[in-house]
Parts: C-alpha cells; sequence; structure tokens
C-alpha cells in the first residue's frame, strides 16, 4: 500500500541511502552511489556510499533507482482559502509527495486573494499544520488581482512572500504593470506574469485554427499571448525589474524570451508539462478536461516548447496544478472552467520526453529542481553537503496507468486518465523525513 506519513519534523538520526543512481543537474552528477542524511540536510554524497552504510544509520536500499533532489513546483492553484471544495492545502500537500514534489509554490487565486501581509501568514501557519511538503506563497501583485492599484509588495516580501503575480489573469494596463517592476526591482522581488491579452483572448476555448474550426469552437490566437510578452519584455527594458513569464505555449514567445536573454535583461520563462506532452489534437470528442490556460496548442509548438528546455531557453517546468470540481468540468467545452492538475503526474508525464529520447534525464529534472530553485532563491533543488535533505527516489521504468480516482487531489481534473505512464515515484523526502512510500500496490 501506499503510506502518506504525518508532517516531518528534523530527523535525530542518520540515514544513508545506498545502491542509488544519483542524479543530480545542478554538479551533472549522474552514477552510482549513495547519500546519507543527518539532521535533515545532506551529510554526504558520493560513490563511496553506494555499498558502505556508516555505523548506526537506518539503511535504505534505493535497488539502482534514481534519487535525485525533491522536485519544486512554482505554479500550484489551490482552493484554500474559499474553495476548499476544490482543494485544500493539507490534499495539495498529499498529491505533491506522492508526486515527488517537495516544495510547492501556491498562487494567490483564493478567496480572498492572497494580497494582505495576514493572508501571506495565514498560508504560511496552515501549511505548517497540515502540509507534507515546503509551501512557498506567490502573493498578488495588484490588490483583488483586479489589474488596477499595486499591493504593498515591500510589506508581503517581508512577511514571505516569495514572488508577486496576478495569477490566472494578464494584468493589461500597461502602466500599472511598469510601475510593479518598478518597484519590485526595488526590493528584489520577481514579477511572474501570466500572458495572455484578455481583449484577443475574450472567451475563447482552445487555440485558434483548424481543430477549433472543426470542432466550431471559438479559438485564441497564440498573438494573444506573444504580444502581452513583448510588451513585457520592453517594460523590463525600461525598469529592469526582474521578470518571468509564467507558461508561454507557443514557438513564437520562445522566440521573444531568447531574444530577451541574448540582450542579457533579467527575463525568464517556464512551461506547463500540458504543453509538453499534450496538443490541442488530444481535445478530441470535446473532452474537458484538456481544457487549460493558456490553450493547449499545435504539435509544432509543443515540439518547439521541448526544444526549449533541451536547450535551456526555457527555465522551468511546473505543474500548473489548477483543481476543478464536476459541476465546473463537465459542462459543454465552452462552458467548462480551464485547469488541470497535475501535482502526482508532473514527474511520470515529463518521464515520456526522457523515453521518447526527446530530453536527457538531466534537462527534465534540471528545470523540476535546481532551476526554479535559483529562481526564487530557495536552498533546496541540489544534491551537496549541507543542502536541506529534499529527495525524490523513483523508478524511471515502472509501467502503471493513471487512475483519477486515485489520485489525491481532492478534484479529478487531469487530461492524463486512463494515460500510460512509465516512472513511479518510490519514496519523497522532505528535510530528511519520508512523507510518502510507495510499496508495490496502489491505495484503493
Amino acid at each position: 500500500m501506499a503510506k502518506a506519513i504525518e508532517k516531518p519534523k528534523m530527523a535525530g538520526k542518520a540515514t544513508v541511502f545506498i545502491n542509488a543512481r544519483i542524479v543530480d543537474p545542478a554538479s551533472n552528477r549522474d552514477e552510482p552511489g549513495g547519500l546519507l542524511v543527518k539532521d535533515g540536510l545532506i551529510a554526504d554524497v558520493g560513490g563511496h556510499l553506494r555499498r558502505n552504510a556508516p555505523d548506526g544509520a537506518e539503511v535504505i536500499d534505493c535497488k539502482g533507482n534514481v534519487l535525485a533532489p525533491g522536485l519544486i513546483d512554482a505554479q500550484v492553484f489551490t482552493g484554500e482559502p474559499g474553495y476548499e471544495h476544490r482543494e485544500t492545502l493539507k490534499t495539495a500537500s498529499h498529491a505533491a509527495a506522492a508526486g515527488g514534489v517537495t516544495t510547492m509554490v501556491v498562487m494567490p487565486d483564493t478567496n480572498p486573494v492572497i494580497d494582505q501581509v495576514a493572508l501571506v501568514d495565514f498560508i504560511q501557519r496552515r501549511a505548517r499544520d497540515n502540509a507534507l511538503v515546503h509551501v512557498q506563497t506567490m502573493a498578488a501583485m495588484t490588490k483583488g488581482l483586479q489589474g488596477e492599484e499595486m499591493t504593498e509588495i515591500g510589506l508581503l516580501k517581508r512577511a514571505g512572500a516569495i514572488a508577486f503575480s496576478n495569477g490566472r489573469s494578464s494584468l493589461a494596463n500597461t502602466r500599472v504593470m511598469r510601475n510593479v517592476l518598478n518597484y519590485a526591482k526595488d526590493f528584489g522581488a520577481l514579477v511572474v506574469h501570466h500572458t495572455e491579452d484578455p481583449y484577443l483572448s475574450g472567451s475563447a476555448s482552445m487555440n485558434s485554427g483548424e481543430v477549433a474550426a472543426r470542432l466550431g469552437l471559438p479559438g485564441s490566437s497564440k498573438l494573444a499571448e506573444t504580444i502581452v510578452l513583448e510588451r513585457d519584455v520592453r517594460l523590463v527594458e525600461m525598469t529592469g525589474g526582474r521578470y518571468h513569464a509564467a507558461t508561454i505555449s507557443c514557438r513564437d514567445s520562445l522566440d521573444v524570451v531568447r531574444n530577451a536573454k541574448a540582450r542579457k535583461l533579467p527575463v525568464t520563462c517556464g512551461v506547463s508539462i500540458n504543453h509538453l506532452t499534450l496538443n490541442e489534437n488530444d481535445i478530441g470528442p470535446y473532452r474537458t478536461f484538456f481544457k487549460v490556460r493558456p490553450p493547449l496548442r499545435r504539435e509544432e509548438d509543443r515540439v518547439a516548447m521541448v526544444q526549449g528546455i533541451a536547450n535551456g531557453d526555457i527555465d522551468i517546468i511546473v505543474s500548473s496544478h489548477d483543481p476543478q470540481d464536476a459541476d465546473t468540468k463537465r459542462r459543454p467545452f465552452a462552458e467548462a472552467a480551464d485547469g488541470a492538475v497535475g501535482l502526482e503526474t508532473l514527474l511520470p508525464a515529463a518521464l515520456r520526453l526522457v523515453h521518447s529520447g526527446d530530453l536527457t534525464l538531466l534537462a527534465v529534472l534540471k528545470a523540476l529542481t535546481v532551476n526554479p530553485a535559483k529562481l526564487l532563491g530557495l536552498h533546496s533543488g541540489r544534491l551537496v553537503k549541507g543542502a536541506i535533505a529534499d529527495l525524490v527516489l523513483f523508478d524511471p521504468g515502472e509501467p502503471w496507468v493513471v487512475n483519477k480516482d486515485l489520485l489525491r487531489s481532492r478534484s479529478k481534473n487531469t487530461p492524463f486518465d486512463e494515460a500510460r505512464m512509465q516512472g513511479r515515484v518510490l519514496r519523497t523526502v522532505v528535510a530528511g523525513e519520508t512523507v510518502y512510500e510507495y510499496a508495490g500496490v496502489e491505495r484503493t
């Protein structure tokens, strides 16, 4: 049975992982070895621990499976506070632990919106009391996510906000966006933006083009994404503020980011696992679990996203975990809510690209560990002495079939339902303590 363990506490004993395939993108390490954990930190790592355990240490035999830094998911929508029927911090953390995610960054799209110091503190206290994994908070950059008035960026950052976003909505007011970047720069804060012109995307249901026309659905051009991204890059050039495009989805947007980086601007970008592994054809007969934002694009754009990870132009991969209940998903496609859960399927879906030969394991894990750690200023995402012992042990070859009813998320809107996966998380360790362990039989 898969076991959910209580919230981790700092370990008082030593634990050694032997007979592992150590994969650490931060050091380009991919070799047989072992890892020693003591007091919640990595005490030693290397080939000399492959078969040798220090006296008195608890021994975990990895049986040749991959031991890597715990995943960092930089875009997780939850329902707490306000929409707990969709997801709570507790249920999201259980899904994260089962997916090898040891740190999740929650978005400000709640009710009330996370736009005040008291709400940042609320999330931190709720996470401390209920979550199995580390929880970081991304605060709103405009009050109520309305795009009209800036929040108190300095106070929110001091309270613990790790970055600032307008959530699922794009900030259409250019003056406000310029001011946000200016003020964020003063406090060394990261601005994360969903790039989609609301006037061009409007009530669109999917990517515009032949498939949308065939299905009779209103489409959204990729220009709605690229135009906003181009504007934002100009504003970054003007202000010098740190900027991250949350989830790009097309080749044109990738070109914009690549050009910005070539000009040494402080611009980064992410892509969701959905846009790396799925395309608009997967919508098929109006399957609403494939309705996400930004919409799934053409196959050429999906391939461009994969190439962007391979060459480093795209910095991070996120699950874009966005739980929606049956009442909002089981509707006609044009009326259904956007969003898909993804914490638990993030790693196995990404491993599809490794098994297909499109990406190396190091490239995938780099975008899931050390890169988001660097972006967000976290002291995790790497296997080095003294680092926090956030780890994932997984078998990259074990086949299994996704059953949405067995997912730990409170909502079940996964586009990967009944999909065949190859690669399963066996153990997740947070601060030296096991928070998830798979023992061969999935729970019922």
